[in-house]
Order: C-alpha cells, then sequence, then structure tokens
C-alpha cells in the first residue's frame, strides 16, 4: 500500500500540464487533491473529475499564489476539508521569453514580477501549509525548480535567476523546518506541455522534441508525467530519508548541454 493513502495534496498551478499531472500521479497513490487554478476553470474542473475518477476526493480552488491571502486561503479551504496537509507541490510559475545576450529585453519589472510567481508564491504556500503539516508532525514540499536554475540557460536571465533563488530556498527551508517538514526541488530540462506547443506551434514544437531526443544522453524528450513521477520519488516511498535535495530531471541534458535555437 501507498503511504499517501488518505494524504492531502496541494499542487498549485494544477489546471492542466505539468500541475494537473502531478496531482494525477499523487492521486493515483491514494492522496486527495487540492486542485489551484488562476484563470484556467474549465480545465481545472476537467482536472478534478480525473482525479475523482481514480477513487479519491479532489476539490478546485481558484487562487492567484503570487498574493499571500490567496494562498492563506488555499490553505485554509484544504484543512477545512480534511483536517490536514500532507504535501504541498509549487508548480505555479511564469516566464518571459529574452534572449540571454541581449541585456535590453529585460526591465526590472519583468525580474520583480517573475522573482514574485517564481519564489515569493512558493514561500508563502509553504509558510501558509506548514502549521497544518507540523501539527500532523509530518509534512512533504516539493519545488518544482528547473534545471535553468543549475545552470544559467532558459527562457531568461530573469528565470533563471528566479530558479535559483527557488533552489536556495529549498536548502534555507529544508533546514530550518525539520524535522517535520521534507522540503525538496525538482528541476526538470525540456517538457513537451501544451504550453511548449501553444506558445512555439506544431512544428517548432516537434522540432525542439527531436532535438531533445537527439541531443539528450537518454535520447529522449521530457514528459509531465516523467516529472510526476520525480516528485512522487519526494512525496513517497524512497523519499523519507531526503531533504534538501535538488534532483535535476532531463535525460541528462545537463552532461552535455547544446543550446536550441528553437528556445
Amino acid at each position: 500500500m501507498s503511504n499517501l493513502q488518505g494524504k492531502v495534496a496541494i499542487v498549485t498551478g494544477s489546471a492542466m500540464g505539468l500541475g494537473a499531472s502531478v496531482a494525477l500521479k499523487l492521486a493515483e497513490r491514494g492522496a486527495n487533491i487540492v486542485i489551484n487554478y488562476s484563470k484556467s476553470e474549465k480545465e481545472a474542473a476537467e482536472t478534478v473529475a480525473a482525479v475523482k475518477a481514480l477513487g479519491v476526493d479532489a476539490i478546485m480552488v481558484q487562487a492567484d499564489v503570487s498574493e499571500d491571502a490567496d494562498c492563506r486561503r488555499l490553505a485554509e479551504a484544504a484543512y477545512e476539508k480534511w483536517s490536514r496537509i500532507d504535501i504541498l507541490v509549487n508548480n505555479a510559475g511564469s516566464t518571459k521569453f529574452a534572449d540571454h545576450a541581449n541585456l535590453d529585453a529585460l526591465q526590472a519589472d519583468d525580474f520583480l514580477w517573475i522573482y514574485k510567481i517564481n519564489v515569493v508564491s512558493a514561500y508563502q504556500m509553504i509558510r501558509a501549509c506548514a502549521p497544518a503539516m507540523k501539527e500532523a508532525g509530518k509534512g512533504k514540499v516539493v519545488n518544482i525548480s528547473s534545471v535553468a536554475g543549475v545552470m544559467g540557460i532558459g527562457s531568461s536571465v530573469a528565470y533563471a535567476a528566479s530558479k535559483g533563488a527557488l533552489n536556495t530556498m529549498t536548502l534555507s527551508l529544508a533546514r530550518s523546518l525539520a524535522p517535520e517538514i521534507r522540503v525538496n526541488a525538482v528541476c526538470p530540462g525540456f517538457i513537451g506541455t501544451r504550453w511548449f506547443l501553444d506558445r512555439f506551434g506544431a512544428d517548432k514544437f516537434a522540432a525542439i522534441q527531436k532535438g531533445q531526443e537527439q541531443s539528450t544522453p537518454l535520447g529522449r524528450a521530457g514528459t509531465p508525467e516523467d516529472i510526476a513521477e520525480s516528485v512522487v520519488f519526494f512525496c513517497d516511498e524512497g523519499g523519507e530519508h531526503i531533504t534538501g535535495e535538488t534532483l535535476i530531471t532531463d535525460a541528462g541534458m545537463h552532461l552535455g548541454y547544446a543550446p536550441l535555437t528553437a528556445r
């Protein structure tokens, strides 16, 4: 039996894409799920239905996790429903595409906004959930970071810097919230989600996937399900003795990264 039977998990930004895949993987292991969305209400409802079809319970909560009051309301909704919070997956994130060499492509407001979504929101969510986790005597936090924060690559300098900050915050909070709460981060490379497809179009999306298959040591492009499995590892079996870890999940791309013109 999974260690997650009857547990409660909040996954931010989980209406679709990676967040939805994480929610479904946790549900498969028996966890009840809080689906969070900002604007995608229809997709959130569909994900709730998919979670419930797996035999567990789920609720959907509209919340802008860049706002502290919304983070607290999201945590309160979970606690009011189940009287516990066991898992928090900080998946919500944002970026702005800008050539790293073009220093005029980003302004201070871009950095502040991306940092607010990618770092401050995670901090606020952890703060909101920590009391319930400590009350239960055990909690698990997984921050969805990026290989960009390790290697200084990705959609923009601001994005890479924000994920680097998220990785550092993971270390800080893993130390300060122990022993009751474990805090880890997953650092994906490319993930083949609808977000990429909508951003680049079908032809360029296919080119990116092919490039990943040709350039990564494992010869494959990442899927949301791949990353979801890494998240579950930290939340379920195998993860009980781990905290403060940043797990790169990128088919080995970081071993010999070659920039893709499609990015």
